[in-house]
């Protein structure tokens, strides 16, 4: 089926009878659709909509498929390059299930090993920028925690995020809000929670409430005083539970 997708999408990119959306896109405009189709993905993961995941995952499919098209026609790769580059890297990261059978090195220090041949030769190299900011904080974080640059607890990283709190008091500026958002990622890490996991989660909780709130006051809403939204807000969370 793969090959019936990429043919459609040749089809789509053909410079004289193809989509003319399609011909004019490029990598940079693609990119954000790329992303939110990975996010699409996770939002059915969660919800455990497995018809949605099925769906998801085509359109996720798809851009793959369209990037490589655009590499294809660059002279980069093609799309089997990229799908025989994925199946040599997890051959390579297994070499006790596709090698002799030994356990040989660990998946992370075969990716430590990866990083060290990049070009770049830093800890941080290859830490994607397109990242959501609190993952991209939570990997740079681990990366630098690999070089021992790391608090030894969970009390450094909360002791840090009081002194960025009292930071932020003195100079409200974008850079301070920055390292105090930074230094709770830190604190979240050390305590095992996933940062951008958790405040998924609370915005999926604002948004439940908030709209509970809506819900009791109805055309009305709009118009309340602060106080009166409070009462609502404080029976939208007795409601839940």
């Amino acid at each position: 089926m793969i090959d019936r997708l990429r043919t459609i999408m040749a089809r789509l990119r053909d410079p004289q009878t193809g989509c003319a959306w399609d011909r004019a896109q490029s990598f940079a405009t693609i990119a954000p659709y790329t992303i939110e189709e990975a996010y699409e993905v996770a939002d059915a993961c969660q919800r455990d909509d497995m018809a949605a995941l099925k769906d998801e995952l085509g359109d996720l499919q798809l851009q793959v498929v369209f990037h490589s098209r655009m590499a294809e026609e660059a002279g980069h790769f093609a799309l089997d390059d990229v799908i025989a580059s994925i199946c040599d890297k997890m051959e390579r990261r297994h070499p006790h299930i596709f090698g002799d059978g030994h356990p040989g090195p660990g998946w992370e220090a075969l990716k430590a090993a990866e990083r060290e041949a990049h070009p770049d030769g830093s800890a941080m190299a290859g830490v994607a920028l397109a990242l959501p900011a609190l993952m991209r904080a939570e990997k740079l974080q681990k990366r630098a925690a690999r070089t021992g640059f790391d608090w030894p607890d969970a009390s450094g990283p909360r002791d840090k995020v009081i002194e960025e709190i009292a930071e932020v008091d003195e100079d409200p500026s974008i850079e301070e809000i920055g390292d105090l958002l930074f230094a709770v990622v830190n604190w979240a890490r050390h305590l095992g929670i996933d940062a951008e996991i958790a405040l998924r989660a609370g915005n999926a909780k604002f948004e439940r409430r908030f709209r509970a709130m809506e819900g009791f006051a109805g055309d009305a809403f709009a118009g309340l005083s602060l106080d009166e939204k409070e009462v609502l807000w404080a029976r939208a969370k007795v409601e839940e539970g």
